[in-house]
């Protein structure tokens, strides 16, 4: 299985018969958005929550901190505050 990391995953996903990546040349950085937009919105909801995990662990180890399990969260915010627009 290929792994795919941010802006690589365009170019890696498309292979040949002989599993060697096809590498792809873009014009311009709004080229390459648009097809790595493509590509993840062409992913199942899983890989992508998958990916987002990975992601996240990984920011997390670079700065040297562990993601503790089954940590409780507050469900809703702590304190509401008045919005002048209501």
């Amino acid at each position: 299985m290929t792994q795919h990391f941010g802006f690589l995953a365009p170019v890696l996903k498309i292979k040949r018969m002989d599993d060697a990546p096809t590498l792809r040349k873009y014009t311009g950085a709004d080229e390459m958005k648009a097809d790595e937009y493509r590509y993840w919105q062409s992913r199942p909801g899983y890989e992508r929550l998958d990916a987002i995990e990975e992601l996240i662990e990984t920011a997390y180890a670079l700065k040297g901190w562990e993601i503790e399990p089954d940590v409780p969260r507050l469900q809703r915010p702590f304190v509401r505050l008045p919005v002048p627009w209501r």
